[in-house]
């Protein structure tokens, strides 16, 4: 699932959690585990998501085969919304759901702290998901906290209306031709439509660009020991650089925050051309452009692969249903709902069986059109080579770095080494 990140200041909450949650709250809550008999008693399972899982019908489903559960919905307009609800909730020590999502960037500071979630380790669900996406979930004492949705295998999605008016190719395997396998060639297909269509951008963040390559990047921020190497790693700094001369000198920028309320309404506008896109930002992007033909998705992706979010279900220690909550969790989760999922939104599944699914590789996107996204992605998530680490800080420091390219890109506040020397003052504050 996505990361429609505020790039905002980390809360109080999220700082008083990253400092001690203890200190901050109370001690975990006894409860009854998650081992406890089901389907026997009425129970009420609250979930929280953020933006779209997919999971309306699912639930209504579920409800169907379970007559003793009813499941309330909460679900946050943004990831940077439901982690600022969750660290509040869980330093308190009471308040959150039964089942709660968690974003991939921000599940290593939770898993700090284990006590506070359900290991939901099961003998039923042994091997069901991809090694990378099951093992980022574990603790190091073998503990499993979060039972895999969807991940973020991405490709290219691209206006063919506005390559049309640059006079580019506008079939999707031309289009990935043209783009062709580098960050270079992606840029330099950019100069060409800007200079035939000066009224519309390339692209429409240098932040989304900047994640797009950080993420086939080894190390980003942190080593394995947990020594910061965001300000020293020259991959980050050369990334960064390459992002804002492509912004800045070469104008291939719409200059829009991603996940503002500008760039939703770049969508409609026509204000750029392409834009990256895991799976799951293809319900987005079909939302923000609803009645705008020409959208399109090309199998490719530059500099090789690349994945860009996915999520996990938590089940909180604070539940007083602890069993109900790992059992509707598991049910989510399983192969054959997470089609359902990528179906309904575009969540692409993180479970092996899911992605051998005839059902899932026959799908075709009638918005998109009639792109074969389910052949794409699978294809798109064959390329992913390389699984960035991601320690305890590694959410913080990409907000940090986020705001500094924000500062050149949309805020204009900053040039490209004054916002670098303010990165590295954020970075060590943390």
């Amino acid at each position: 699932m996505k990361n429609p990140n505020k790039f905002s200041v980390l809360s109080a909450a999220a700082a008083c959690l990253a400092l001690s949650l203890t200190a901050c709250g109370s001690s975990a809550p006894e409860k009854s585990g998650a081992d406890g008999a089901t389907g026997s008693k009425p129970v009420t399972l609250t979930v929280g998501t953020f933006n779209e899982f997919g999971y309306e019908k699912l639930f209504e489903e579920y409800e169907t085969l379970n007559p003793n559960v009813t499941i309330e919905h909460k679900k946050a307009a943004t990831t940077n919304e439901a982690r600022d609800n969750l660290t509040t909730r869980l330093a308190a020590g009471s308040g959150l759901s039964d089942i709660e999502a968690v974003e991939v960037d921000w599940l290593p500071e939770l898993l700090q702290y284990p006590d506070r979630f359900t290991d939901l380790t099961d003998p039923a669900v042994e091997g069901r998901w991809l090694d990378w996406k099951a093992d980022a979930a574990k603790t190091a004492d073998g503990k499993l906290l979060g039972y895999g949705t969807d991940s973020g295998p991405e490709a290219v999605c691209y206006n063919a209306e506005l390559l049309k008016k640059a006079g580019l190719p506008t079939e999707r395997g031309e289009v990935a031709k043209m783009l062709g396998g580098t960050w270079e060639s992606y840029f330099e297909a950019g100069k060409k439509f800007k200079a035939a269509n000066p009224d519309s951008a390339w692209f429409d963040s240098a932040g989304a660009i900047y994640q797009g390559m950080s993420n086939q990047l080894k190390k980003v921020y942190e080593e394995e020991d947990g020594t910061v190497i965001a300000t020293e790693n020259q991959k980050v700094k050369d990334t960064y650089n390459q992002v804002l001369k492509a912004s800045a000198e070469d104008g291939l920028s719409a200059h829009l925050g991603q996940w503002s309320d500008d760039w939703a309404s770049g969508f409609q506008t026509g204000a750029f051309a392409t834009t990256l896109c895991p799976g799951w930002m293809l319900g987005v992007i079909e939302g923000n452009a609803a009645g705008v033909t020409g959208w399109d998705v090309a199998n490719v992706f530059p500099g090789g692969g690349g994945n860009w979010g996915g999520s996990y279900l938590t089940v909180p220690t604070q539940s007083d249903s602890q069993a109900e909550a790992k059992k509707l969790a598991g049910w989510l989760t399983a192969p054959e709902q997470q089609v359902k999922a990528f179906t309904a939104k575009g969540t692409f599944p993180s479970q092996k069986q899911a992605l051998e699914s005839s059902e899932l590789l026959g799908q075709t996107n009638t918005f998109f059109n009639g792109a074969p996204t389910g052949q794409i992605f699978a294809e798109r998530a064959k390329a992913v080579e390389v699984t960035p680490f991601k320690g305890t800080k590694f959410f913080a420091i990409n907000d940090a770095m986020q705001q500094a390219l924000t500062r050149v890109d949309v805020d204009k506040t900053d040039d490209a080494a004054s916002s670098w020397e303010k990165f590295v003052t954020a970075v060590k504050s943390l």
